[in-house]
């Protein structure tokens, strides 16, 4: 880590290329076995593929999924149901379901992870979660955390995601940064203009480098890597983490002086 190069951090850590009209596209990572992907229906709709790498007839044989809409109203079939999913909606699949996605101008940003029970479907609504306000604006830090799957209230097997967003004139996220030691965690930046960037921050303390990230695309957080970032426009991301723990305030902060 402390040797690589911009591009070999970008090969490794960033996803660059989720969202293509007509397919659904996916990026699987050893670090908790997670699979990220996104679905852009456009003219037709698009099944939840079971590849390769996961050696089952179906995704989610052995998995549980979650669902975050980053673009118009669209909908999703969770065993022929259809639920609807605004912006930044959000949906919980358990595993032994099959899924599909529709919607002409939807984007569908999913995540699943590795799951031996069984949970209900269940829809998060953006604006019926109440956010909790976090950092200051004088530190540039203000932002609104919509915890939608998080070890409370909505149960999963491990899987926790949600939404954070920054709020107008703050830039950072996650300051200070912290480690999850035991999980792994996936950030999908979005709703940033097309000329703005977020600087997202890796790597072990005291060594840590840096990606600059656009609208849409993913960074994945391994349990070593501190992760924290500043954006240069006003941004939202998508959180989503597993591991051996899914309680949500499993972490370690790390202080500014030992960056």
């Amino acid at each position: 880590m402390e040797t690589a190069r911009a591009a070999d951090l970008r090969e490794n850590f960033l996803v660059d290329d989720l969202f293509r009209a007509g397919e659904v596209r996916g990026t699987y990572t050893h670090d908790d076995r997670l699979v990220i992907g996104g679905a852009v229906p456009a003219d037709g709709p698009l099944e939840l593929p079971a590849w390769d790498v996961l050696g089952t007839d179906s995704h989610l044989a052995r998995r549980e999924l979650g669902i975050v809409n980053v673009a118009e109203t669209g909908h999703v079939l969770v065993d022929g149901e259809k639920f609807e999913l605004a912006h930044l909606d959000g949906l919980y699949v358990g595993c032994g379901s099959e899924v599909s996605f529709a919607g002409e101008d939807a984007a569908f940003y999913f995540v699943s992870a590795p799951a031996g029970t069984k949970h209900p479907t269940t829809v998060v609504k953006h604006a019926e979660v109440e956010p909790v306000a976090i950092g200051t604006d004088a530190g540039a830090s203000a932002r609104h955390l919509y915890r939608y799957a998080w070890g409370e209230q909505l149960q999963t097997y491990g899987l926790q995601f949600g939404v954070t967003v920054i709020a107008d004139g703050s830039v950072w996220n996650t300051m200070p940064p912290h480690l999850h030691d035991r999980r792994t965690e996936v950030y999908l930046y979005v709703d940033l203009d097309e000329e703005d960037r977020v600087f997202h921050f890796l790597g072990q303390p005291g060594a840590t480098r840096h990606l600059v990230v656009s609208d849409r695309q993913a960074v994945i957080s391994p349990p070593w890597s501190i992760h924290s970032g500043a954006g240069t426009g006003s941004y939202a991301f998508i959180w989503a983490m597993t591991g051996e723990n899914n309680v949500y305030t499993d972490l370690s902060g790390v202080p500014l002086e030992e960056l």
